[in-house]
């Protein structure tokens, strides 16, 4: 199935895993794209994908709503988009998102969590091209044969269609995303979440101890407010698995 696939099979017990977290990001995603294209999700294709992620982590309507209006409020900050690259221990390459409202604050915290933990921060462009920027949708599989839906989104742009217990998963270069978020609304299909991830182009064994020391990086770096996201080349030892 692709690197897609054992990528996100790494990643599936971590993401969103504290509700409380899950919800601050989302909240996040939902300022950024009211800004960007306004409050109303029938005319911004982006806020109708955070809303679908919204709803996957189970995030009430009263609060997806409070946080719509919270967003269309022009007192209410923007958050800006920031990306660091950098190393962990043991020559792991790690790439963090960033959604932050003070600049300063984020890159002295994200900074500290490197030092911290024997790593680098790096420089702009230093790790970025050891990852593919993707894009991804989850869809209801009832009705639907992911071998001709894959051929059917060929066009559009996806790369790669699996299904597992979850659903169909669909994963494109980034810049395909309106593209096949379009079609899939054209036909109908119904979305049930979708984002943007890095998939690393190649990832590096550790020992158990090595993880270790990796793992204290990344969790410093996760229970981050400002991050959104962080990648890394470390291999997952569930990647081995099957």
């Amino acid at each position: 199935m692709g690197r897609a696939f054992e990528f996100r099979k790494a990643r599936k017990m971590k993401r969103w895993s504290a509700m409380a977290k899950a919800f601050t990001r989302i909240g996040k995603d939902i300022v950024m794209a009211v800004k960007d294209g306004g409050p109303d999700p029938d005319t911004n294709a982006k806020l109708r994908a955070v809303i679908q992620n919204a709803k996957s982590v189970n995030m009430p309507k009263d609060n997806i709503e409070r946080a719509i209006k919270r967003a269309s409020d022009k007192s209410q900050g923007e958050y800006k988009v920031v990306l660091f690259e950098g190393y962990a221990p043991h020559g792991i390459a790690i790439l963090v998102e960033t959604a932050t409202d003070n600049n300063n604050r984020t890159v002295a915290n994200i900074r500290s969590h490197f030092n911290k933990c024997d790593g680098n921060l790096g420089t702009s462009g230093s790790v970025e091209f050891m990852f593919d920027h993707t894009c991804n949708f989850r869809i209801n599989a009832e009705g639907q044969d992911p071998e001709e839906l894959e051929l059917e989104l060929i066009d559009f742009g996806a790369e790669e269609v699996f299904e597992d217990e979850d659903g169909i998963h669909i994963y494109a270069p980034f810049e395909y995303f309106g593209a096949i978020q379009k079609e899939l609304e054209n036909r109908e299909i119904e979305i049930l979440s979708s984002g943007f991830e890095r998939i690393p182009q190649v990832t590096k064994s550790l020992t158990a101890e090595q993880a270790e020391d990796v793992e204290k990086l990344l969790e410093r770096l996760e229970e981050d407010d400002d991050v959104q996201n962080v990648y890394h080349t470390m291999e997952s030892p569930e990647s081995t698995e099957d």
